[in-house]
């Protein structure tokens, strides 16, 4: 019920927020005719928004009606970048994001956009659930592996570990019990003015869902939206399949050097989620070290190549992710199976891989096919 709330919260301010846009003009409804006949694919990619490259495809009538909703997805999208930011002031442009409570709220209740404020409340909310291992308030510890990893992009020969003193003394300042949160005036405040925020375990997936659950309330139903390692689909393409083949990517080495596909999966109307150690990484004498921080080591996960979780919710499915990628494989396989409507695959450095029984049947490793 909660999180619903949450996610209501944040789309009637999104709706507000483009009605301006005509955003109710993207709506494409279902013809009476065969879909098939009546609707084609189209696609579009944007590499602007949250840092990586996010794809667009759906089922429309003509193309101008596509372009239109397209439009409006990367509108979304580039706001919500910008609201979940950390590392940028858009002050200017009127927006208080991640960057803006970092700085100022440590000295009081800061008031937010509801869809900043409810994607903090989201995280917040499901910590627990993670075992803690998903938590945006462990911003300063991250930003010393951040500062690291961007050093050995211009100094590759002199990459190095951040000081574990240093990690030591900013994992005091994340204790997720000091984010307030006032959902009565909208505000955030920082009980410790040492805490900072990092959003990147959710923010992606909680945007993509945003995206996703405007275009199901227009009626743009058929649907894939793939952020970087998020996918989202709405309704079985309109084609003749029943359902969208989502491809997870293989990391990269040679175990894995037969195929740049690990996986494909035959689903419709979910959330298809991976965190893995082979996109934002960096390597400090020949040891590979993730952006995926331990709060309890305070030091990558390495015991996966990739999680991939599969559920409805797409910022359920990263915060999931992110908090399974970071267990042993049996307490990250007892912790999905213990959540209800949750599925998850398992890859290993030897090139091995594992998946829970509710999702091998939509595998096609497991002789799953996208037929009717």
């Amino acid at each position: 019920m909660k999180q619903s709330l949450i996610r209501l919260a944040s789309l009637i301010a999104l709706s507000v927020l483009f009605f301006s846009l005509s955003f109710l003009n993207i709506s494409s409804g279902i013809a009476e005719t065969n879909p098939a006949e009546t609707y084609k694919r189209y696609s579009v990619v944007f590499t602007d928004s949250f840092d990586t490259v996010i794809s667009f495809i759906a089922f429309s009538e003509s193309e101008e009606s596509f372009n239109a909703t397209a439009s409006q997805v990367h509108d979304i999208f580039l706001y919500l970048h910008k609201l979940y930011d950390r590392y940028n002031s858009y002050e200017d442009e009127g927006i208080i994001n991640v960057y803006t409570l970092n700085q100022r709220a440590k000295d009081g209740p800061v008031e937010v956009n509801p869809l900043l404020f409810s994607m903090l409340q989201f995280a917040k909310s499901h910590y627990p659930e993670t075992n803690g291992k998903t938590n945006i308030a462990m911003g300063a510890v991250l930003a010393l592996w951040h500062n690291e990893r961007e050093y050995a992009t211009d100094h590759p020969d002199n990459a190095r570990l951040p000081d574990m003193d240093e990690l030591k003394s900013a994992a005091l300042h994340m204790n997720i019990d000091d984010l307030i949160l006032d959902p009565d005036a909208m505000t955030v405040e920082f009980a410790d003015p040492e805490m900072q925020l990092d959003v990147g375990a959710v923010a992606k997936g909680y945007a993509t869902e945003i995206v996703a659950e405007m275009l199901l309330a227009e009626n743009v139903t058929s649907f894939i939206i793939s952020a970087g390692g998020n996918v989202r689909v709405g309704d079985s393409p309109m084609d003749g399949r029943p359902n969208w083949g989502i491809g997870l990517q293989a990391p990269d080495g040679d175990v894995f050097a037969k195929s740049e596909i690990a996986e494909t999966l035959f689903l419709s109307n979910c959330s298809v989620v991976t965190s893995g150690d082979y996109q934002r990484y960096y390597t400090v004498d020949g040891t590979r070290y993730a952006h995926l921080i331990d709060p309890d080591t305070l030091m990558p996960g390495n015991a996966f190549r990739s999680v991939t979780i599969i559920t409805k919710d797409s910022g359920y499915a990263d915060l999931l992710s992110t908090a399974a990628f970071l267990m042993p494989y049996e307490d990250s396989r007892a912790f999905v199976e213990s959540l209800d409507d949750v599925e998850g695959i398992w890859l290993f450095p030897d090139g091995s891989k594992t998946m829970t029984d509710g999702i091998a049947q939509h595998a096609q490793s497991q002789g799953a096919k996208n037929t009717k």
